[in-house]
């Protein structure tokens, strides 16, 4: 059991620096305010009330329930993945990751009704949708849960 507190541990650590991030940035922008940060980086404050690249952003309110009750439940799938397999590390590493993200953005929708985001990357005048460490993190977490699964396939290919 102590191993799966880790992966907990993690997965609030990643909620804590998501909540401080956009703490910091809630106090220093107004919303819609941009600073330069690179050539190709800014800060701006935007609010999405949708998922990620604004998915049902244009709808009337239901997806704030939605995204909040499927975050939850994922979150809670997670909670049961991680205490089944508490020393596949790269899978767990992957799961708390997403875990500390979706129940980021989830405090947001409760608290917000929408999403804070405000790192904004963009290139020759096209930007990418502005995010925040929750979905950096759920992001990194899918790309480590895709390559702990492909090592495991491998690994049990190679098992007599």
């Amino acid at each position: 059991m102590p191993e799966v507190g880790r992966w907990y541990g993690l997965a609030g650590l990643v909620i804590v620096l998501d909540q401080l991030s956009k703490w910091l940035v809630l106090e220093t922008l107004s919303l819609g305010e941009t600073i330069y940060v690179a050539p190709f980086w800014n800060w701006v404050l935007t609010y999405n009330p949708g998922a990620a690249f604004s998915l049902l952003a244009d709808q009337p309110g239901w997806q704030r329930w939605f995204f909040t009750a499927l975050a939850i439940a994922i979150s809670g799938w997670i909670a049961v993945e991680l205490k089944r397999h508490p020393g596949e590390r790269l899978f767990c590493l992957a799961m708390a990751m997403i875990m500390g993200g979706a129940l980021g953005n989830v405090i947001d929708r409760i608290r917000f009704g929408a999403v804070v985001d405000f790192v904004q990357w963009h290139v020759a005048g096209y930007y990418w949708p502005a995010f925040n460490v929750a979905d950096s993190a759920i992001t990194v977490g899918a790309v480590f849960l895709v390559i702990s699964q492909l090592t495991a396939a491998k690994t049990q290919e190679k098992t007599p």
